[in-house]
């Protein structure tokens, strides 16, 4: 009768000496430890992950909410500019505790902008006023004589955005907008 050679092998080894495969009591305990270890270190490694994709989504929002204010205001005030120009030098600036209002004459009709309750709003003849602009956290208008011209400037001051779990920037969005009439 023929033996195998792994047979053979473990047949040679010293009577003492165990098998490198065979278990040893309380080895499988020692296993079962060590895959708690892992399952655990896995679970960790997981959460974490989580937790940190988490933060760079609110993170994303919250850099497109900004993107999309800074965005709208430079829309507001380029619109804005270009109502300036229109208007040669037919101007009324009115200024109550509430609200600040500019109304410009132009060719087409009188278009009036104003500033209340944190809103900027724009109005084309009779028609209702439409809000332009909101989130505004300050906004001015004033006239800045220079030496050969008149200038208009337009202050505007947006308010940090603050939803999420995301906290306000330290970024103060801040921006002036400078038109000449055209005579």
């Amino acid at each position: 009768m023929r033996t195998s050679p792994s047979l053979a092998l473990a047949a040679n080894l010293p009577a003492g000496r165990a098998h490198r495969f065979a278990r040893r009591p309380g080895q499988s305990a020692y296993m079962l430890m060590e895959a708690l270890v892992y399952i655990g270190i896995v679970v960790m490694l997981l959460s974490l992950g989580c937790v940190i994709v988490f933060r760079c989504i609110d993170n994303s929002v919250a850099l497109r909410r900004t993107a999309e204010a800074i965005a709208g205001a430079l829309h507001a005030g380029e619109r804005w500019r270009a109502d300036v120009r229109a208007a040669g030098t037919q101007f009324r600036l009115e200024n109550t505790a509430a609200e600040q209002t500019l109304y410009l004459r132009a060719p087409g009709g009188e278009v009036a902008y104003r500033f209340s309750s944190q809103a900027v709003f724009r109005r084309v003849g009779e028609a209702p006023w439409v809000r332009l602009l909101g989130n505004v956290k300050a906004s001015a208008m004033a006239s800045d004589r220079r030496r050969n011209v008149t200038a208009w400037r337009w202050e505007l001051e947006l308010q940090p955005q603050a939803k999420g779990t995301v906290k306000p920037s330290r970024l103060r969005p801040l921006f002036t907008f400078i038109a000449v009439p055209q005579s």
